[in-house]
């Protein structure tokens, strides 16, 4: 039996709408699974690339009905089109985004944002928060957590005993004090701490040339300390083929690499295709859940 998934349709006002259409109409999607797609109540109205607070709530609502659904195995996994964090905000919701969302409405205590792509894995050890607020965001604590569930949940993707490399904060990792001390007092301690526990990881590289070691097949994924480190090379190599998903969650969510674009909204020249890598990623790893098995070699592009 094909899984059921949820499409939900992000901003109204944005790309999303016309992305989760198109991906669920599909072939490729037709083929894989049984999609849904979640969207506003039929005869709500709203403004393509005009911001709004009623644009934000109803993407919130939207989010909110999937996830229940979910949780109650109407749908086996939800694949998202991108909301709008400034609507979020002028509709009064605390959450910064679909990760901090999903971790509220399912009660998980520590998740994770990772972008996935044939070419490059990489996972966020913080997400979004002003870059002045990253050092003090990645404590020893917070990072071992990261870590620990990115060894965990990459068996999933079919890497039994993945090879998680940690990138610096700092230029050249601080070299040793020299240039920060976040690598010495808490990104090293922490990958040691992961290391005495068996998770095979090393580090802190530095963070111009881990990605490059990563892509060459030095390891299977890396752990980013901020939000633009890790998604500048993972845009670069693979933008509209990497694949948003949130680990640690009880439910399967994956979502797009992309934003709401409201610059093109309602002009119909939106590229679903990130929208459509989601979807049939999450398809697969619901039916890895499902049967119990791993999911291997995944092409998303197929």
């Amino acid at each position: 039996m094909k899984p059921r998934i949820a499409i939900t349709s992000g901003d109204p006002a944005g790309i999303g709408p016309e992305v989760a259409a198109r991906a669920a109409a599909d072939a490729r999607v037709l083929e894989a699974c049984e999609p849904v797609v979640y969207g506003p109540p039929n005869g709500a109205t709203f403004e393509p690339g005009v911001l709004s607070a009623g644009a934000g709530r109803a993407a919130y609502d939207v989010i909110v009905r999937a996830v229940e659904d979910a949780q109650r195995g109407v749908v086996h996994a939800v694949a998202t089109a991108p909301v709008n964090k400034e609507a979020f905000r002028l509709a009064g919701l605390p959450w910064s985004g679909h990760t901090d969302l999903l971790a509220h409405l399912t009660g998980s205590n520590h998740v994770a944002m990772m972008f996935y792509s044939e070419a490059l894995r990489v996972v966020l050890a913080t997400v979004h928060i002003a870059l002045a607020e990253v050092p003090r965001a990645l404590t020893r604590v917070s990072l071992e957590a990261t870590i620990d569930l990115t060894a965990r949940e990459l068996p999933r993707f079919g890497i039994a005993r993945p090879r998680i490399a940690v990138a610096g904060l700092n230029p050249h990792a601080g070299e040793h004090g020299l240039f920060g001390g976040e690598e010495e007092t808490a990104i090293r301690p922490a990958i040691d701490a992961c290391r005495a526990r068996g998770v095979e990881v090393s580090g802190p590289y530095p963070g111009d040339t881990v990605f490059v070691r990563a892509r060459r097949g030095d390891f299977d994924v890396v752990v980013a300390c901020y939000h633009d480190q890790g998604l500048i090379p993972v845009k670069l190599v693979a933008f509209g083929q990497a694949v948003n998903v949130t680990l640690g969650l009880p439910i399967v969510r994956t979502s797009v690499d992309h934003g709401t674009a409201f610059d093109i909204a309602g002009k119909g020249v939106a590229d679903p295709e990130s929208m459509i890598a989601a979807v049939l990623l999450a398809a697969r790893l619901a039916r890895g859940r499902g049967s119990g098995n791993r999911v291997i070699g995944l092409e998303i592009g197929d």
